[in-house]
């Protein structure tokens, strides 16, 4: 255990020492820093003064509880008894245009896909099928005993315009990319895609309920994603280019400003773990393990990945101690874990054959599962290898076949959002 708090501790130092090093480039101006110092303590001046004459309030202005005992927001980790969940929308689902950012998150052979159909509608028989397939998704949930919410159709196909950049949009079928819910607390996170910009606006409904229910809501720092954000000349011609680049810890997102996808980051109570990604950055890590701390620790964890974006279809936690570690990207800190008493698996070969289109994802999508509680799980109807890994393990598999869905980039942990888990907070890595 000392041991392991070494470690925690070298890893905090670590996470700073890299927000630093990348903050290196440029040294501040003296004279600028001086002018901010002084900004800063005139305000705090002005401030004080203010709330010292502010003599008028009425006597029963009281601050709310801030979490009133009906708050429906509450989650700490994957495997708690599920109570609540968003499930994402395939409706009006479009190709992204194909951008720097996108391009180095695709596989090669379907590049031609995205050149030819972005901005536009992804193929309409493929749609439906998939729309058919989330519904009944849902129909399986809420006969488990789960509230369902579903975020807003919205149309995609809209082109807008900031003054750094102008595309089309894309869905909203990936809650878990967008929202993360810590405790009573759900934070939007900033996406990296110029095609996800505005995807908040589908979920805005449902969180303003959840805000009014005694829940926090953050918003992370909203990126420009102005050119200086991607490396415009990010060298991807082959599985090999990504790997050397992955390698080196290079990607196509830069540090000019922060940047993550909430599905980088998956939970176990107090620890949170992360990978840097394309779409994650470390200044986007920075700012989250500054705004969880102290009742959180964010550990920055990695894997011999070509091409990560999303952790959860390569290290997904699915119960105190238990974690599916994809066996063709194997994590650089597994050890770490073992040491720790946790229970590593391997999952299986994934069964989705070849010619299935997965125009965002890949194969293994057959890992990101959702645990309904430590012994449910659901899982695809077709990957029946899985299912008896989970049945040995003594977890009952909820078969539900969203392969069509699969297409648009992800699995089940992908297409939702648990908003409340019946649990408490708890430690499971000292």
């Amino acid at each position: 255990m000392d041991e392991l708090r070494a470690v925690r501790a070298e890893g905090v130092a670590g996470h700073a020492l890299m927000y630093q090093l990348w903050r290196a480039g440029g040294v501040l101006n003296k004279a600028l820093l001086g002018v901010f110092t002084g900004w800063v303590q005139r305000t705090f001046q002005s401030t004080q003064a203010a709330t010292a004459s502010q003599n008028t309030c009425a006597a029963d202005d009281k601050a709310t509880s801030p979490v009133p005992k009906d708050c429906l927001v509450c989650s700490y980790n994957e495997w708690d008894p599920l109570e609540e969940v968003i499930v994402g929308r395939a409706e009006n689902a479009c190709v992204p245009p194909f951008s720097v950012e996108v391009k180095a998150n695709t596989y090669e052979k379907y590049w031609g896909f995205y050149q030819k159909f972005g901005g536009q509608s992804f193929p309409k028989d493929h749609l439906k099928k998939a729309i058919a397939e989330i519904e009944e998704m849902c129909n399986i949930l809420k006969g488990e005993g789960v509230i369902v919410k579903r975020p807003d159709p919205i149309d995609w196909s809209v082109k807008y315009k900031t003054p750094d950049f102008e595309s089309t949009g894309m869905y909203a079928a990936m809650p878990r990319d967008i929202l993360l819910v810590v405790g009573n607390e759900i934070i939007e996170a900033p996406m990296a895609w110029r095609a996800r910009f505005f995807e908040y606006r589908a979920y805005r409904r449902l969180i303003k309920d959840y805000f009014n229910s005694g829940a926090k809501w953050t918003t992370a720092p909203k990126p420009t994603m102005a050119d200086e954000l991607y490396d415009q000349n990010y060298p991807i011609h082959s599985v090999e280019d990504r790997h050397k680049l992955a390698a080196q810890g290079k990607f196509v997102t830069t540090e000019f400003e922060p940047c993550f996808d909430a599905a980088d980051f998956i939970r176990a109570g107090r620890d949170i773990f992360v990978q840097r990604s394309q779409v994650t950055n470390f200044m986007g890590i920075e700012w989250m393990r500054r705004h969880l701390a102290p009742d959180y620790r964010v550990h920055i964890i990695s894997f011999k990945d070509p091409n990560p974006m999303h952790i959860d279809a390569t290290f997904n936690i699915i119960g105190p101690g238990l974690v599916l570690s994809n066996p063709d990207r194997p994590c650089h800190q597994i050890e770490l874990f073992k040491k720790a008493g946790w229970t590593v698996i391997q999952p299986p070969v994934p069964l989705i054959p070849d010619d299935h289109p997965l125009w965002m994802s890949s194969k293994w999508l057959s890992m990101n599962v959702l645990m309904l509680d430590e012994k449910r799980v659901m899982v695809d109807a077709n990957e029946t290898s899985i299912q008896k890994m989970f049945e040995k393990l003594g977890i009952s598999t909820i078969k539900v076949n969203i392969r069509h869905a699969n297409s648009l980039g992800g699995g089940f942990h992908c297409w939702t959002c648990d908003i409340r888990r019946r649990g408490t907070l708890q430690s499971y890595f000292d």
